[in-house]
């Protein structure tokens, strides 16, 4: 298939991108490059940072210039990772809260418009957030949810609880798209994704972040074992959540585009393969760091958010191992894998940009 992928400079955006070419799919690579300028401009540095790719087009999907791309190329499908993933950034001033808004909800409702006016049958995969949910003291369902209320039924939108500006950026999103496959009858998969780890894509390197704005839990972990500093675990650590690893993130985006949603569907998928809380990560990193004979420690932060550290969670997962998702799980081998990784990049660690900043 012809695919445009968005945001083809990142973390995910770059090895997305040459998996599907190995894949035998036709990319067209799309990014602004603004992830490499906010990390210059607010002084942090990647453990990795790689080359700007030539066969990336330089385009910002906020511009209405970016409606030329989808015409002339006419993708069968377009994975829309093209928006800013900080939720501590999203909640650093009134400035960034704005951007996060500007750039993710105006990046898709650029989208929509553009695959209506020129591609109406292309298959848009849009990537969530699990934390669109929240913690709610019930089952996560994938998407949707049958309820029955004073004797009459319906199949409504699984309610929402985000915990930053960025997490309600992605519920617009998925609010909007939902509302052009009922509105445009436009084939849509969101793929509420789980945090990501992993240094190993398969594909050569990607950009790996570690920092507090950036950089995810497991992945910050990790830098911090072979650092010598303290694993920061925020509050008592109880705060858990669905992760998968960079390799599945890759295979679910293939699946997805692989097996479409239908013309009028708004498909969910929550797309995570294992449930871990902050301090069972955080064990599991000082045992392996232990056995390795680094010494590590840890330490409880008072938590920077205003989030629940002792909850229920339950969240289903099936879709994607039903379309023959293989999970790469978190194991002893994967943990010391990734240490070795940062290792041969220990020189890069910056210590000062680890630790929390923003609270709220």
């Amino acid at each position: 298939m012809k695919v445009m992928v968005l945001g083809a400079d990142g973390y995910l955006g770059r090895p997305t991108a040459d998996h599907l070419e190995a894949n035998g799919h036709e990319v067209m690579r799309i990014d602004s490059f603004m992830k490499r300028h906010m990390l210059c401009d607010y002084g942090l540095k990647p453990l990795r940072q790689t080359g700007i790719l030539g066969s990336i087009r330089s385009c910002d999907v906020c511009d209405r210039g970016f409606e030329g791309f989808v015409r002339i190329f006419g993708p069968d499908a377009i994975i829309h990772l093209a928006e800013l993933p900080s939720a501590p950034l999203s909640m650093r001033s009134h400035a960034n809260a704005a951007e996060t808004y500007k750039n993710n909800v105006m990046s898709t409702l650029n989208l929509v418009w553009a695959v209506n006016k020129h591609v109406p049958e292309c298959h848009i995969v849009k990537l969530g957030t699990m934390g669109e949910y929240g913690t709610p003291n019930i089952d996560i369902e994938e998407g949707w949810l049958d309820v029955e209320h004073k004797g009459r039924k319906d199949r409504v939108l699984y309610p929402k609880k985000p915990g930053s500006f960025y997490h309600l950026t992605k519920v617009h999103d998925s609010d909007m798209l939902a509302f052009c496959c009922r509105n445009w009858g436009m084939a849509v998969t969101d793929l509420n994704q789980g945090v990501v780890y992993g240094t190993d894509t398969g594909h050569g390197d990607t950009r790996f972040c570690y920092d507090h704005m950036f950089g995810t839990a497991l992945n910050r972990f990790i830098v911090q074992a072979v650092a010598g500093v303290p694993l920061t675990v925020y509050g008592s650590g109880g705060q858990t959540r669905g992760w998968l690893n960079i390799k599945d993130t890759l295979e679910c985006l293939r699946l997805a585009i692989e097996h479409p949603a239908e013309e009028g569907e708004f498909r969910v998928m929550n797309q995570f393969t294992e449930q871990f809380s902050v301090l069972e990560l955080a064990d599991l990193v000082f045992d392996v760091a232990n056995a390795c004979g680094l010494s590590p420690q840890m330490e409880h932060l008072k938590n920077p958010r205003n989030e629940m550290e002792g909850h229920y969670y339950k969240a289903e997962h099936t879709k994607l191992l039903d379309l023959g998702l293989e999970q790469t799980l978190l194991t002893t081998d994967v943990i010391h894998q990734m240490m070795d990784y940062v290792f041969s990049h220990k020189k890069n660690i910056v210590e000062k940009q680890i630790r929390p900043t923003v609270k709220w």
